[in-house]
């Protein structure tokens, strides 16, 4: 059912909104990649930062290292930053409409980003991954989300952004749209079909389309948004269904494992495509 389909790339976001990075071979946790997105940068009052509010969180790569994180940003030194130790200063703080208990990862992280920043900024980690429960009306009360928006894993075809690059007037790299899992080999659009994947030792369920926002718009590498339009308007014309413009597929684990660029991708169930396009609008839309 999958034809050739296999891992094209993976990616890393071990900081919810800086520049991630591409790895091998990745081990698949309940709540997604290991190492991904467990850190998150924060206002003082707790509410979390993206790059919707600031584009210039692209300039800051994030590596995961064992036991903590690295910081590297041009013209600034690297920042090892440890993983907090369970006795450290816990506070609360929100990923949308949740809020959750992190540990703080000392003012050194904050005074480093603060500085790239320019703004009182902080950094948390999350220690405890069952704190997080993704959105019930997609997934099992057992499931459980780290730092990124709703999801566990995205998943992205190599296909569909072509497909949507003839659509623009510029074509854009993957890299906009942030996907952990990137797929080649698969029919443009093929994802939308599918609800039940196996990679290597993990196996998927696919849960809900991702609805894209204006992070798709920063240039992943300098922070600049080229054109403050695409890709949103035309996915709006193309890929417009209830609840917003649509690329890539959220995943759920629901077998941990451990998944390599170059593994096959087998479908384990089909379906109807899990989103309902509205009608498309004229290119004055």
């Amino acid at each position: 059912m999958s034809g050739a389909a296999r891992v094209a790339s993976l990616h890393l976001y071990p900081v919810k909104s800086l520049r991630g990075y591409a790895a091998g071979s990745v081990d698949v946790e309940p709540c997604g990649f290991a190492g991904d997105r467990r850190w998150m940068v924060v206002q003082p009052d707790g509410g979390f930062l993206t790059q919707r509010e600031l584009p210039a969180m692209a300039t800051i790569e994030a590596r995961a290292k064992h036991a903590g994180v690295i910081l590297m940003a041009e013209g600034q030194p690297s920042l090892n930053v440890p993983v907090p130790p369970p006795s450290g200063e816990r506070r609360e703080v929100q990923v949308w409409r949740d809020r959750v208990p992190a540990l703080d990862a000392g003012p050194e992280a904050a005074a480093w980003l603060s500085a790239r920043l320019g703004l009182a900024v902080g950094l948390v980690f999350l220690d405890d991954t069952r704190a997080r429960p993704v959105d019930q009306l997609y997934g099992q009360p057992e499931d459980r989300v780290a730092f990124g928006d709703g999801f566990p894993v995205l998943l992205a075809n190599t296909a569909s952004l072509a497909a949507l690059n003839a659509a623009l007037p510029n074509p854009i790299p993957m890299t906009r749209f942030r996907p952990n899992l990137v797929v080649e080999g698969a029919a443009p659009w093929a994802e939308d079909g599918w609800q039940r994947i196996r990679i290597g030792t993990a196996v998927f369920r696919v849960a809900k389309p991702c609805a894209r926002c204006v992070v798709t718009t920063v240039d992943q590498m300098t922070g600049d948004r080229p054109d403050k339009a695409e890709p949103l308007r035309t996915l709006g014309r193309i890929r417009r269904a209830v609840g917003g413009v649509m690329f890539g597929q959220n995943l759920i684990p629901d077998v941990p494992g451990r998944i390599a660029v170059g593994d096959p991708l087998e479908v384990l169930l089909e379906g109807t495509p899990n989103l309902h396009l509205l009608p498309q609008e004229g290119p004055g839309g």
